[in-house]
């Protein structure tokens, strides 16, 4: 799907980026990949991974999601947009609001003008587990922008654009990741936990890009794509990664959940079960979910149907994330 397209992608510098570019790259033969992003610090080191002289097809734009105009020029003949530049840091934008709403609401109704007027063909967003049922600002940011970009289909008129959303939980070895985190701390011979009985899904970037590209190839327009991932108990993390470390509880920071959630209270009955994923639809778009699952398979779930870490029945051993931690990180525990 991906050969001779040309492909944007927003945030291109950060985790998911690079381990996108490096995927797509490896796999296909975009016309053009153009990497958007505002650092050039960071565009200057993925340089020295990703050439333009070794990849004829990349390219890299200097911009902010916040600059519409920009938005417009980087967008012109794109065909595919993959949007993850967000600011996403929860004490951060709990300090600065007005700077989150910017960039993570107004940033992503920039692009949507921008892809719709340019006649992009698919956008694709990322989202957060945060922005189901949001306790937080960044979660309130992100389910705001979810719900701009499922709504953006009927926006769109005649363009044809369409737009979807895939939202998953922790990245393992993200930056921000808890595992790099728990690895510094592991030589002071104490952990801190917020709470023994947390929960958290788990993903790794692989697993992300590789979903994220599977929910380009299936989208309809209106989705919102949640995988089916496995969870693990933070405890349980904690002594796989420091078996000989001292546990210190410290409760639970502002804007934490105890699990989490990305399929929240509400939303089952507008939810279809696949083999490896969910798909939330959107309540007010033409079909329904019977008129969905008719022409793309999926079980309808139960009217109450909840997706979350604490009940899932999929769950991760300390062995396997020990595997997925050093796959990810490069760092063995």
């Amino acid at each position: 799907m991906l050969n001779d397209q040309n492909i944007l992608v927003t945030g291109g510098t950060g985790s998911f980026g690079k381990r996108f570019t490096e995927i797509v790259l490896k796999r296909y033969r975009p016309k053009r990949l153009i990497v958007f992003s505002r650092d050039e610090l960071k565009q200057w080191e993925m340089k020295q991974v990703f050439s333009d002289a070794r990849f004829d097809c990349i390219r890299y734009f200097i911009g902010d999601v916040r600059d519409r105009e920009r938005l417009y020029r980087a967008m012109d003949g794109v065909d595919i947009v993959v949007h993850a530049a967000a600011l996403k840091q929860v004490p951060t934008a709990e300090y600065n609001p007005l700077e989150a709403v910017k960039t993570n609401v107004l940033g992503a109704a920039n692009l949507i003008d921008a892809a719709i007027d340019r006649n992009v063909k698919r956008v694709i967003a990322l989202s957060t587990d945060k922005a189901a049922g949001p306790i937080n600002l960044y979660g309130a940011t992100k389910l705001c922008a979810d719900k701009l970009f499922t709504a953006a289909n009927s926006y769109s008129g005649q363009h044809k654009t369409r737009f979807a959303v895939v939202r998953y939980g922790n990245v393992v070895g993200s930056r921000g990741s808890v595992i790099p985190f728990f690895l510094k701390m592991k030589s002071t011979g104490v952990l801190p936990i917020t709470d023994p009985r947390m929960t958290r899904f788990w993903i790794t970037l692989d697993q992300g890009v590789d979903f994220v590209l599977a929910s380009l190839d299936r989208m309809a327009g209106g989705e919102i794509f949640v995988p089916k991932i496995p969870s693990m108990n933070m405890m349980d993390l904690a002594r796989a990664l420091a078996p000989d470390c001292r546990i210190e509880i410290i409760g639970i920071r502002p804007g934490e959940k105890l699990h989490e959630v990305m399929v929240p209270q509400g939303d089952g009955r507008n939810t279809l079960e696949f083999d490896d994923h969910y798909v939330i639809l959107h309540p007010f778009h033409d079909w329904s979910p019977d008129d969905y699952r008719d022409t793309r398979g999926g079980i309808r779930c139960v009217e109450d149907f909840v997706y979350s870490s604490d009940t899932n029945s999929l769950w991760l051993t300390s062995e396997q994330l020990l595997d997925m931690a050093s796959l990810q990180t490069g760092i063995s525990a």
